[in-house]
């Protein structure tokens, strides 16, 4: 197995005339559940995007899987779930996954895996547009598990799920990356931190922070995530001044 899944090397992205990037650069081990947290507008979304090739005017490297963001051969080893959801309303959970197995070209046995996987058997032949938002956001993820991704990418996964649910969530992340699988799950949720192997912390395009949930804890003094995200904010600005 490949030590980094990713790799980042001075990341910056123009859009409208602005940076929104200022040159990021970290590496994300393989089988690992590595956590993206900031605040909203901060850019996370446009650092997952080209992460995925899917972000425009994007300079600096960025490697995924051993190859170029965006290289075609990428195509079928990344899941990607975006904020919005990415299934079609007007078919059932099964008819989307049937759809998008058969796009992928996996196995339509693999559909079965992924319903239970989400914890959507119960909801497999309702119309997505009759779902709970929760739901919904499940029946995303679920396309995203089809064919087994080596690489999960995760935009704001458990918004809007109550606590039982992004507890299921999570265990089932950590199930993926023990069975080789990395994941980088973006959240505005400073709770969900302690949850990851890793975290990346973001605020106004820049990375503030690289490091285990407890070592960030270590090197800045504080006994939560959220306080120590708040003390690199208060340090940056004054080294600023």
């Amino acid at each position: 197995m490949m030590k980094n899944a990713v790799t980042c090397r001075d990341v910056v992205v123009v859009r409208g005339g602005r940076e929104i990037l200022h040159g990021v650069g970290f590496d994300l081990a393989a089988g690992t559940v590595t956590g993206l947290l900031g605040p909203s507008g901060c850019g996370k979304t446009t650092l997952i995007r080209s992460i995925v090739g899917l972000q425009a005017r994007v300079t600096g490297d960025v490697e995924v899987l051993g190859l170029p963001a965006g290289a075609p051969k990428l195509r079928g080893r990344i899941g990607y779930v975006t904020q919005e959801p990415s299934v079609y309303r007007d078919l059932t959970v099964t008819e989307n996954l049937r759809f998008f197995a058969a796009v992928l070209g996996v196995p339509s046995s693999d559909v079965d895996r992924v319903i239970d996987a989400v914890d959507l058997r119960s909801h497999a032949d309702v119309q997505v547009g009759q779902l709970s938002g929760g739901q919904e956001s499940r029946a995303s993820l679920a396309a995203a598990l089809l064919g087994t991704p080596e690489l999960l990418v995760l935009d704001e996964p458990t918004v809007g799920l109550d606590p039982v649910l992004r507890r299921d969530l999570w265990e089932l992340f950590h199930r993926l990356a023990a069975d080789g699988a990395t994941l980088l799950v973006s959240s505005h949720v400073m709770d969900e931190a302690s949850r990851c192997d890793r975290l990346l912390l973001m605020r106004d395009g820049d990375l503030l922070a690289d490091d285990t949930p407890q070592g960030l804890l270590d090197s800045v003094g504080t006994v939560d995530i959220e306080q120590a995200f708040l003390t690199l904010i208060d340090r940056k600005a004054g080294a600023q001044r």
